[in-house]
């Protein structure tokens, strides 16, 4: 769990890295409508969440820091309503927050445009991530409007706006220990989901019973929701990257390819299996998964401190290229079809992504133009994978495979941990399981 502790000493770290006379606006995320009178679940934005911990609708964040450098901490929160409460839930209310979050000042939401006028007035730098909520830019520019309109008033708006997000992404990318354990305990509830659905799979179950398999067990398990749509695709519908209808009957002789995770504590995990509906591989089927297997295992000798995403993937791709060149599926000289990405035909993906409050996590991949080093206490994912789809132009025993394998690796200092090791990976492996 992380602490409240952590949350203030986050919003601190930000804090020291404004400029003098400079506010932050962080606003929460808002509920969103389902159909007619329903909503959708909540789900908090994740750069506010990752500086407060609040996990309540339409809330604002401001960070104010003054000429001398001091920083103030104020939080926008729903006022409480017993009405609303009886209806909806209940609410921290601002008067609880400021002692149970560890802020500075709190105020009733009903209070935000006068008071946010108050906060924003006379600075000099106002520190704001325009485009995510179209709404929030409005009320914004609204306020920036009347600052400028009113000097007589007292007023001045601040004369320079920045993207207040690349200093917490980058904070973002390196995980505390407190973050690290929070995201072992999802790795494992995923690889334990995961290793059900392979146990449960048969010609008798269909794509979306095996994602009722995986979600319940993530909610049993204190995961009440998966990270992202889960993509059960069974026989062809492996090739679609991003299936998630997940509706079709399973069969004899298909593989089926599952890439889910569960969200913890707002952390993801992001597992990718495939395996067969039956528990054998078929021959062609072993060729191509030892063929994403070996990839995936070149690729992971280059995440340590030092390497880079880029080299990772070269790797994969030249494994890949080599083996779909043994198979007779490409034909040339290696480095040539290499150079050309030709295997990029049947990879269509990048290599991986960071990870944490988002499953696609935010970070920057290159910096002052070079191909970003691995650090420790960086989370990715390495995913290779290779489609070929029942048209493809290649040998007929290869059509309608579709592979993927992925795992999630924590960066140490001299190497990586796999988060994700706790899902069977080998062939032998994936059989010896499935025929319990």
């Amino acid at each position: 769990m992380i602490t409240i502790q952590e949350f203030l000493e986050r919003r601190t770290r930000v804090l020291a890295q404004l400029d003098n006379d400079s506010v932050a606006i962080i606003p929460a995320a808002v509920e969103l409508t389902r159909s007619r009178d329903t909503e959708y679940a909540f789900r908090q934005d994740s750069d506010f969440f990752y500086l407060t911990g609040f996990n309540e609708p339409d809330a604002v964040l401001v960070l104010s820091k003054d000429k001398q450098g001091k920083g103030v901490s104020s939080l926008f929160c729903r006022n409480k309503d017993k009405v609303a409460e009886i209806w909806h839930g209940r609410r921290m209310g601002f008067e609880r927050a400021k002692t149970n979050l560890l802020l500075d000042e709190t105020y009733p939401l009903s209070e935000l445009d006068e008071e946010l006028l108050h906060l924003v007035n006379g600075h000099r730098v106002l520190y704001f991530g325009q485009g995510t909520y179209a709404a929030f830019d409005d009320k914004i520019w609204s306020l920036m409007n009347t600052l400028r309109g009113a000097p007589k008033k007292g007023y001045r708006a601040p004369e320079i706006i920045k993207d207040i997000r690349p200093i917490l992404h980058e904070m973002r990318l390196f995980k505390s220990e407190a973050e690290i354990a929070v995201m072992r305990k999802a790795a494992q509830i995923s690889c334990d989901a995961h290793k059900r659905a392979m146990r449960f799979a048969s010609a008798e179950a269909t794509e979306y019973q095996l994602e009722a398999e995986i979600h319940h067990h993530y909610a049993m398990n204190g995961a009440r929701h998966p990270a992202y749509g889960t993509i059960v695709g069974s026989g062809n519908n492996a090739n679609i990257l991003h299936y998630t209808e997940n509706s079709d009957d399973l069969h004899n002789g298909d593989l089926v390819l599952i890439d889910s995770g569960c969200e913890l504590e707002g952390y993801a995990a992001d597992i990718t299996r495939t395996f067969p509906v039956s528990g054998q591989f078929s021959e062609p089927q072993k060729v191509v998964y030892e063929l994403v297997l070996a990839a995936q295992e070149a690729a992971f000798k280059h995440v340590k401190p030092g390497g880079t995403l880029v080299k990772a993937n070269l790797a994969a791709m030249k494994v890949m290229t080599q083996g779909l060149i043994d198979i007779g599926i490409l034909a040339g000289d290696l480095d040539t079809l290499v150079d050309k990405q030709a295997c990029k035909a049947f990879y269509m993906h990048g290599l991986g992504h960071w990870l944490g409050l988002d499953v696609h996590d935010v970070g920057e991949y290159k910096q002052d133009e070079a191909d970003r080093a691995f650090e420790p206490g960086m989370v990715l994912t390495i995913e290779p994978g290779l489609y070929f789809d029942e048209d493809a132009e290649i040998p007929e025993q290869y059509k309608g495979i579709g592979i993927r394998i992925e795992d999630d690796l924590l960066v140490t200092s001299d190497g990586f941990e796999n988060l994700t090791a706790g899902v069977p990976k080998s062939i032998i492996e994936i059989e010896a399981l499935m025929q319990q």
